[in-house]
């Protein structure tokens, strides 16, 4: 599938040249793993890859994007990669100028088969100052410690002076207080990153895109081939960690937060993480856990889900999901302030308004 194919005359792109060599960075790299992953969905799914959605940031006149969904509904769970370009070159009173992304998450159906989010992106202020985040994070629903380790010496090759740093930010990013553990395994995230020297950061994020890329197609092959049929208490572990992922998504996500506050025009697209089914009793009782006033969060995300065992998660949910969430934070404005961060907390929310 080339993307060329699948691109809108109606959605504008950023007129800085920064913005659009970033935006050329993130869809080669979108193009680069679904490259990666059309082979595998040949070889161990049903050979159906990914179909092309498109989005449309106020009718494409700041953007929009395009997001490659799993077809393929035999090896994949839940799959997305994508990829935007928000811009306000029409809005002089905005201090934003563009935000170019690339955002991705595979879950496979084995649960052998770690499931895994990557996120690189490029913020530009019409000041012309800019910043890289770029986060890397392997989930399994079973650990497999060698692909941990395989996965952690990627991003450590591809980033040997960051990688440190971002272990400890990502680290932090992705603990879960409430149940005391992570949500993945191995963690990479560097926020609001730039140096001195606009093409060593540039290239570092291409970089880090393609060795990750390359490694998790070869864990997701390896861990297909060695665990052809997984029994039934597997995919019970698979159902309890997938609620977990929904769960910190939803109540410590700040990315997926910010981006549903920003807009409505792309929530089916920015809740492409969360998985296919869920626990609905074991992230019911997950609620006391929670300081208030997240546990109303919870409470009215288990509200939009159907009372179902296992609980489907379609995109109908996802829109009343989405609504719940935005709703909380203009409640309670004070509870962003309980949202993940690294080491430091972008604007991501105030640079749209």
């Amino acid at each position: 599938m080339e993307l060329k194919e699948t691109r809108s005359h109606k959605r504008t792109r950023a007129a800085s040249p920064a913005a659009q060599r970033a935006f050329q960075l993130v869809e080669a790299l979108q193009q680069t793993f679904a490259d990666a992953l059309t082979p595998i969905s040949q070889q161990r799914g049903d050979g159906k890859g990914f179909a092309p959605v498109e989005w449309l940031r106020d009718e494409g006149r700041n953007g929009g994007g395009i997001r490659f969904v799993a077809a393929d509904q035999q090896l994949f769970n839940r799959a997305s990669v994508n990829v935007s370009q928000i811009h306000y070159d029409n809005l002089p009173n905005k201090a934003l100028g563009s935000a170019s992304a690339l955002s991705c998450i595979i879950h496979p159906n084995n649960p052998y088969a770690p499931s895994m989010h990557m996120h690189i992106s490029w913020t530009q202020m019409k000041n012309g100052a800019g910043y890289w985040r770029m986060m890397a994070d392997l989930n399994p629903a079973i650990e497999h410690p060698p692909a941990t380790a395989a996965f952690s010496c990627s991003l450590r090759s591809a980033a040997p002076k960051q990688y440190a740093e971002a272990n400890k930010q990502g680290e932090r990013y992705f603990h879960i207080p409430a149940l005391s553990r992570h949500r993945g395994v191995s963690h990479f995230y560097l926020e609001n990153f730039s140096t001195d020297d606009p093409q060593a950061d540039f290239e570092l994020a291409n970089t880090i895109g393609k060795a990750v890329i390359q490694a998790y197609c070869t864990l997701l092959n390896d861990a297909l081939i060695a665990n052809p049929n997984p029994d039934t208490g597997s995919y019970q572990q698979q159902l309890a960690y997938h609620t977990l992922y929904l769960f910190q998504v939803l109540t410590l996500d700040r990315g997926t937060t910010s981006g549903l506050l920003v807009h409505n025009q792309n929530d089916v697209g920015i809740l492409g993480s969360l998985p296919s089914h869920i626990d609905r009793d074991l992230l019911a009782s997950w609620k006391p856990k929670l300081d208030a006033p997240q546990d109303q969060l919870l409470g009215a995300i288990l509200n939009a889900l159907p009372a179902a065992s296992p609980c489907p998660v379609n995109d109908n949910t996802k829109q009343a999901i989405a609504e719940c969430v935005r709703t909380h934070y203009r409640t309670f404005p004070d509870a962003l302030a309980m949202q993940a961060s690294g080491a430091t907390i972008p604007p991501t929310v105030d640079n749209h308004r």
